[in-house]
């Protein structure tokens, strides 16, 4: 052990605060093994998210020191201010309980941004082929990594400040299915991406390409679809 860590963890809804707690100090640890042990050992109700441990699934997203970070891949030696650390659940989001957000309308952004992909084959057709070194798949690969984890929309200020906004996970995934070639729905994609609370309102600020723990710049998709969207809006095809 390598002496003790001061942990502050937010207990309760929207309206709770913050508790304190002592932590062995142990080499290679995470923050989600921060978590495990609070709630294995000294808080059983403490209420969290996580599934793979392996930065796979992005269900472990919490806010740490005031950073949105997955937190089974995050060291504490890392991001310890000394051997304080702070945990929270994530900006931006409604609280369920302590570090446990509600993905709904992070999900239903989504929905809103036509983040389905819409094919016109079926099992009967032969499978499509796409070409792999065209500039549309480069384009799609570069964001279809996403994990859905919600740090860019938590660290999103004009989310913060717009609600309605789609936010930048919704619009990444949108520009991956612009540049499928399978995909049909174009048209109304970009239409729903279009509009007021879409691409448009973006302010480059970058702070989500900054955070995504997948390396995906939700920044230049984003830039994507405000030019695909001005140049058919130019064409009276919008």
């Amino acid at each position: 052990m390598l002496g003790s860590l001061q942990v502050k963890v937010w207990r309760g809804g929207a309206d709770g605060g913050f508790s304190s707690y002592d932590v062995p100090r142990q080499p290679s640890q995470t923050v989600l093994d921060v978590v495990t042990y609070i709630q294995r050992r000294l808080e059983p109700t403490l209420a969290y998210r996580f599934a793979c441990r392996v930065g796979m699934c992005g269900s472990c997203a919490m806010t740490v020191n005031g950073v949105a970070r997955w937190t089974c891949r995050t060291h504490v030696a890392k991001v310890a201010d000394g051997d304080a650390l702070e945990i929270a659940p994530l900006a931006n989001l409604p609280v369920v309980k302590d570090l446990a957000c509600d993905m709904s309308e992070f999900f239903d952004k989504w929905a809103r941004a036509k983040g389905r992909f819409q094919g016109s084959k079926t099992r009967r057709d032969e499978f499509a082929r796409v070409d792999p070194a065209s500039a549309e798949r480069i384009a799609a690969n570069a964001g279809i990594e996403c994990i859905g984890c919600g740090i860019c929309y938590a660290s999103c200020d004009v989310v913060s400040w717009r609600p309605d906004y789609l936010g930048p996970a919704a619009l990444n995934r949108a520009w991956t299915l612009v540049n499928d070639v399978r995909d049909v729905d174009q048209a109304q994609r970009l239409h729903a991406v279009a509009g007021d609370a879409g691409c448009h309102a973006c302010h480059s600020l970058g702070s989500c390409t900054e955070r995504c723990p997948k390396a995906i710049s939700p920044t230049a998709s984003i830039a994507g679809l405000k030019y695909l969207s001005a140049r058919r809006a130019l064409r009276g095809k919008l």
